[in-house]
């Protein structure tokens, strides 16, 4: 018999886990991704609260994130006025822009505007 390294011994619950997918209606996931939103879950995590299984994800600090590619660079350096080379300030004002729309976004009760 093998034995596996007490290094390894963690992720063997996880190995045993399998991963389940749900084909729904496009209705059902938006249900599913605003209420994780509005309870600051992940979607497997908000899931897992429907279906009255315990959740055991350890909160994880919110960020949003974006592939860019050189091309993008490109076009967000010269739509910022920046030097394509400057990715730091690239990115400050990526911050600011998303700032900006969320603020624009916020509807009068504090949560997000219905889709149309």
């Amino acid at each position: 018999m093998v034995r596996s390294s007490p290094r390894w011994t963690g992720s063997d619950a996880a190995l045993r886990s399998l991963q389940v997918a749900f084909d729904v209606e496009k209705q059902v996931i938006d249900a599913v991704r605003y209420a994780a939103f509005k309870n600051q879950l992940s979607p497997s995590d908000q899931i897992r609260t429907i279906l009255g299984l315990p959740c055991t994800s350890k909160p994880v600090r919110p960020r949003l994130t974006v592939s860019l590619s050189d091309a993008d660079y490109d076009i967000l350096a010269e739509r910022f006025g920046l030097a394509v080379d400057d990715k730091r300030k690239i990115k400050e004002s990526l911050h600011e822009a998303l700032i900006n729309f969320a603020r624009q976004q916020q509807a009068p009760d504090g949560d997000p505007p219905s889709s149309p």
